[in-house]
């Protein structure tokens, strides 16, 4: 089982150009396959005169669904360097669209091969990951009075907030917490409130840390 993984964080686009020809790397983090191709139809969309319009992308934790497209390039010379990229550099709910207008000069299967999974080396580079971490969820539940103090230490800590809730009774904190540090949390907590505040689990997911 998969418990962390990498990604990026933002959609970023990459311009290259090799002998006249234009290519374009479009990189999108996406939460499933649908949202995949319906970013690779976006940029098709915006891009309908392009010669060529070649996609790749990895879905999932485990990476288990990817997909690859060379769209009019000789066969395994565009889709497939895209996604062996994506696979290489193990990044997952990732994909990548790679645009190109031609630009009169051929460039031979090896030349494709270079051009296509370079574009979305460099695209890589420029936009940088972020690391996704499997956590439980949890809500902190604290009283006004103490939950100044505790979303301050867990902050500091560096733990993952993912929102705070100020209500007329209470204040509730999201966090995620790695599994195995659950107990040590717990503790943390009753320690931190002098046994004020609560502690609400509610499943897990992949949190960006």
């Amino acid at each position: 089982m998969v418990e962390r993984y990498l990604t990026i964080g933002r959609e970023h686009v990459h311009e290259s150009e090799i002998k006249r020809s234009r290519f374009l790397c479009a990189l999108a983090p996406v939460s499933g396959e649908e949202a995949a191709q319906e970013f690779v139809a976006r940029v098709r969309k915006e891009h309908a005169g392009a010669t060529h319009n070649c996609f790749a992308y990895v879905i999932g934790a485990e990476g288990r669904i990817h997909r690859a497209s060379d769209d009019g390039e000789p066969g395994g010379t565009a889709g497939t360097p895209m996604l062996q990229v994506l696979l290489r550099r193990e990044v997952r709910d990732v994909v990548a669209v790679v645009t190109r207008y031609y630009g009169g000069v051929q460039l031979g299967a090896g030349g494709l091969v270079r051009a296509y999974g370079g574009a979305v080396s460099a695209a890589l580079d420029e936009v940088g990951t972020v690391e996704r971490q499997k956590l439980a969820l949890v809500t902190v539940v604290a009283g006004h009075q103490r939950a100044g103090r505790i979303e301050n230490d867990l902050r500091a800590a560096g733990r993952a907030v993912r929102g705070v809730a100020y209500g007329a009774a209470e204040v509730r904190i999201e966090l995620g917490v790695p599994q195995e540090e659950l107990a040590a949390f717990r503790a943390w907590l009753a320690d931190a409130s002098a046994g004020t505040a609560g502690v609400e689990v509610s499943g897990s997911a992949f949190v960006d840390v």
